[in-house]
């Protein structure tokens, strides 16, 4: 992304895992850790839309960490629907803990990767460490059973989703009382509305 990337290999239950992190230009106020898509339909950690979420926790001063899922470029392993990809998060939070352990590590994914980010938060969540936030993007409500999320979680999503629809997100976020943002006009890969992501993630948490 810029001359602060930097690559680095984890050594997962199932093989190597490809990661990238992205650095601010000062000194680090976070970590976000973000989770691409399906990897059976293309996902990498090289999508736009996940690209766009690095770039904007960048500007918010986060470090910006994302990882290919089992299977994906020169991650070892093969897909494990979900389950084996958060075992392969949480080893990325763990590094990224380690490495950093004054920093808040917030969670952050588009469609499969909401999955994963909100089955790791629960996770963390019953070791009494949540993530500070979630971000999820074109959330996988529906596709997959998606857990309960904390009430400060920022969602996204397209008005015209085909692939995941907007009235499933609803039925999800609706017992939960969460708020759920739509860009008009916007399909699953938010063709030519990137920028409202940046944005929103930007004034989420520069109010």
């Amino acid at each position: 992304m810029n001359s602060q990337t930097q690559e680095f290999t984890l050594s997962g239950s199932a093989g190597p895992l490809e990661c990238r992190l992205d650095k601010p230009e000062n000194s680090p106020r976070g970590i976000a850790l973000i989770a691409h898509p399906h990897p059976l339909y293309g996902g990498t950690m090289d999508n736009k839309v996940v690209q766009t979420l690095a770039r904007a926790f960048i500007a918010v001063g986060y470090l910006s960490v994302r990882m290919n899922f089992r299977g994906v470029g020169q991650s070892g392993g093969t897909h494990d629907a979900g389950l084996g990809e958060t075992d392969d998060m949480a080893l990325l939070h763990a590094h990224m803990s380690a490495q950093y352990p004054e920093l808040p590590i917030a969670l952050a994914g588009f469609s499969f990767g909401t999955f994963v980010q909100s089955q790791l938060q629960q996770r963390l969540t019953a070791l009494e460490k949540p993530a500070q936030r979630l971000v999820l993007v074109g959330c996988a409500a529906g596709k997959w059973a998606m857990p309960t999320v904390p009430s400060d979680t920022l969602l996204i999503h397209g008005e015209h989703d085909d692939t995941i629809p907007l009235s499933d997100v609803l039925d999800w976020a609706r017992p939960q009382d969460l708020p759920v943002i739509v860009i008009p006009g916007a399909d699953h890969f938010f063709h030519r509305k990137l920028h409202h992501i940046k944005q929103l993630v930007i004034d989420y948490w520069h109010p």
